[in-house]
C-alpha cells in the first residue's frame, strides 16, 4: 500500500481551509478550530509549508499565515514534497542517499524511476483548488431528461 504521512494529510486539510479564504491571514488557533487538527500540529505543518514557500508567515498583532500562491498553482505534488520529501516508492530512487546492499546489481532500479515519474505526474495534475471542490457524490446532478440541477444525494 502506498501511504502518505499524516502530516501531509493534515497539510492538505489546512491548505484547503486557507484556500477557501484567499488573501486572508489565518491564525494557527483559528485553523485548528476550523479543521479539527490540533494546534501544535497545525503550527508544525505551517512551518514546513512556509519553509517550502507554499505559505507565507507574518508576525505581529495581525500576524498569521497565508497562501503564498493561488490554490490553482499549488499541486498535491508540491505538498507531498514539502512534507514527505521527494516522491519515490523505494529508497534507491528519488534522491535518497541510503545505500542498498544490492543497488549495483539491481535490475529494477530504472523501472522504479518510471513508476515514480508516473506517480509524480499524477500528483502534479491535481491542485489544491481541485481538492477544495466538493466530492462527486456531494455535487448536484442533472436528470437525463433535464439539464437543471435537482438536488444532492443527501436530499433524496
Amino acid at each position: 500500500m502506498i501511504r502518505l504521512g499524516k502530516l501531509t494529510d493534515y497539510a492538505v486539510v489546512v491548505l484547503v481551509a486557507m484556500g477557501h479564504r484567499p488573501g486572508h491571514t489565518h491564525t494557527v488557533a483559528r485553523l485548528a478550530e476550523d479543521t479539527g487538527v490540533p494546534a501544535p500540529t497545525v503550527s508544525k505543518v505551517l512551518k514546513l509549508l512556509t519553509s517550502s514557500a507554499l505559505t507565507s508567515a507574518r508576525r505581529g498583532a495581525n500576524g498569521g499565515y497565508a497562501l503564498a500562491r493561488t490554490a490553482e498553482s499549488i499541486t498535491i505534488a508540491d505538498i507531498v514534497i514539502a512534507l514527505d520529501g521527494p516522491i519515490a516508492l523505494t529508497e534507491c530512487v528519488g534522491g535518497h542517499d541510503t545505500a542498498c546492499g544490492v543497488g549495483g546489481a539491481c535490475s529494477m532500479r530504472g523501472n522504479w524511476d518510471k513508476i515514480n515519474r508516473a506517480i509524480r505526474h499524477a500528483l502534479e495534475d491535481v491542485t489544491l483548488a481541485d481538492m477544495m471542490a466538493p466530492p462527486e457524490w456531494a455535487r448536484p446532478y442533472a436528470s437525463p431528461s433535464s439539464a437543471r440541477a435537482v438536488g444532492t444525494v443527501s436530499s433524496l
